[in-house]
């Protein structure tokens, strides 16, 4: 038996179900936009699959409720109207008798104002998220795919969800891009739009935006793509993939997260792709045959790959190799091969994880903008996960040689509100004016300290330290961090607080991390600067909107 043949043989085995629980079945005629369907994260998960007719439509794992349901989340059906499809279950029957029908999700009526929604991050209607994959701006839009478990809070069912956006701000989700095949689960990666039709997709005048995305099966991982022509409403996956099937060459299952660009000045198309123990360089004229050119060690998951002006001279340039960690290089690409000459060094921490940069930004925009995936608990709702402001990434000449550094992007203001201004506070003066400051829902505060002593000091929201420097040891929230005047006894923080999260940028974005927010404690005072006798040169606080309607 083929192995392709045997594993599709296994795949479907799973489809149907074994083991000593009966599948269940039910049939509805779709007449309207989604069906919901009742979870319970008390429950184990079983394998659901929805047939047209003889036709697999779909299949995924859920846990769904048989009695209460601890929340909803909804299949879009509009694809299927008016066609009757049978939903198999091999689980606990009474959940199948709640599935229901309808033109608005569950929970429509209080979708993103939930206690526990993000208000000016970007998080999904329902389910799990994590690495933003896709990410491209093309006719107006920038498009933002990540990966994504439609069924569940928890990770599984790994697929491409989508949303869209004309600012990078206000978002608008999109059904599912990728879905499961009987190849495996859709991974992250990248996508392009193929302008001259080198993988003959093209439909007259409508260029392909073409997807490239790593499947995971119990056996490996492997490299596969899928075009659209109609802006990533609708996918077709390539008849012949895979692309590339690495394993054998490394002996490693983790060969995955391909990023792909087009190098001008060669001609040819790059992918970038982690296996085992670093990132691979290959290339192609065409999408779809690759070949193998180089490889950086190093380095773990979702890689990317791009150039930058040095302090934004264009004609000054250096070439910079990211890692999911945050991690990177700086040094030079050939289109074959990146050579390091600087790093590894991390210029952020805290919640990002698996950043990835937007690709095919106009002509009239070439910011290198960057998003990354939020690892933030939404306790208790029905979504968890979000991501992260967009931010511009800068490469600037510093004491210690040329370094990454990051700011939102400047479409993050029309956020927010000035509302306060101060100059020359000390602590107790500052901490008196902030007592009437209560927007604790979301808001942005920037300020200027400086320290009088070589000791600790810093931010603090509902007793949670915000900010904590300590000059002595030269850390920021326990990581180091020197600034640029190694003399200074001054630092700056813009921080941005949302329901759950906090990001906060240091010293225009040297330095930036982002944290879990915790919950409300009985602190006397909300918001608190704490340190010996240090001063508030400045102070700014802002309310800030939500991108939610």
């Amino acid at each position: 038996m083929k192995p392709a043949f045997k594993y599709i043989m296994l795949y479907l085995l799973l489809l149907c179900g074994s083991g000593s629980l009966q599948a269940q079945e039910r049939s509805i005629k779709i007449t309207k936009r989604y069906l919901n369907l009742p979870v319970s994260q008390k429950q184990s998960r079983e394998t659901m699959h929805f047939r047209v007719g003889d036709k697999l439509e779909r299949s995924f794992k859920i846990r769904l409720a048989g009695s209460k349901p601890d929340y909803w989340v909804f299949c879009d059906m509009a694809a299927l109207q008016g066609k009757t499809i049978t939903i198999g279950y091999k689980g606990t029957p009474e959940g199948l008798s709640k599935i229901y029908q309808d033109d608005q999700i569950a929970g429509q009526d209080s979708l993103y104002q939930e206690k526990n929604r993000p208000q000016y991050h970007f998080s999904t209607r329902r389910g799990w998220i994590n690495d933003p994959n896709g990410m491209i701006f093309y006719e107006g839009e920038y498009h933002l795919f990540y990966q994504h478990n439609p069924y569940e809070r928890e990770w599984e069912n790994m697929s491409w969800g989508h949303a869209v956006s004309t600012d990078m701000i206000h978002w608008k989700e999109l059904p599912t891009a990728l879905v499961p095949d009987s190849l495996g689960t859709m991974f992250s990666g990248s996508t392009v739009i193929d302008y001259a039709n080198t993988a003959g997709f093209n439909q007259g005048t409508i260029p392909a935006m073409v997807a490239f995305f790593t499947v995971d099966n119990p056996e490996k991982q492997i490299q596969c793509m899928a075009y659209s022509l109609d802006k990533g409403r609708t996918w077709t996956k390539y008849a012949r993939n895979p692309l590339i099937d690495s394993k054998a060459k490394w002996n490693s299952k983790d060969t995955r997260d391909p990023r792909v660009f087009w190098y001008k000045p060669g001609n040819h198309w790059v992918m970038v792709l982690n296996e085992r123990d670093g990132h691979s360089v290959y290339t192609s004229k065409n999408l779809r045959e690759w070949a193998y050119e180089s490889h950086v060690t190093g380095f773990w998951e979702c890689p990317d790959l791009f150039e930058l002006p040095i302090d934004g001279d264009k004609s000054k340039t250096k070439w910079v190799m990211y890692g999911a960690s945050t991690t990177y290089m700086i040094g030079s690409f050939d289109g074959k091969t990146f050579t390091p000459e600087s790093g590894k060094h991390s210029y952020t921490s805290g919640t990002i994880y698996a950043a990835q940069t937007f690709a095919n930004m106009p002509e009239n925009d070439p910011r290198r903008i960057q998003i990354g995936w939020g690892r933030v608990q939404q306790p208790g709702m029905p979504f968890n996960n979000m991501m992260l402001l967009p931010t511009e990434l800068k490469l600037r000449t510093t004491k210690n040689g040329l370094r990454l550094g990051s700011v939102p992007v400047r479409e993050t203001e029309q956020l927010f509100e000035p509302v306060q201004q101060w100059t020359s506070l000390s602590a107790a003066e500052a901490n008196e004016k902030l007592k009437s400051f209560q927007p604790f829902d979301r808001f942005r505060v920037k300020t200027t300290i400086k320290l009088s002593h070589a000791t600790s000091a810093g931010f603090s929201l509902l007793g949670q330290r915000v900010l904590d420097y300590d000059l002595n040891a030269n850390l920021v929230n326990g990581i180091f961090y020197s600034p640029e005047d190694m003399t200074s006894m001054e630092l700056t923080a813009d921080i941005y607080v949302d329901r759950t999260s906090i990001e906060v940028f240091i010293d225009n974005g040297a330095y930036s991390y982002s944290i879990e927010r915790k919950p409300v404690s009985t602190a006397k005072d909300a918001l608190q600067f704490w340190g010996n006798r240090i001063e508030i040169k400045d102070l700014k606080l802002y309310t800030a909107k939500s991108i939610w309607k």
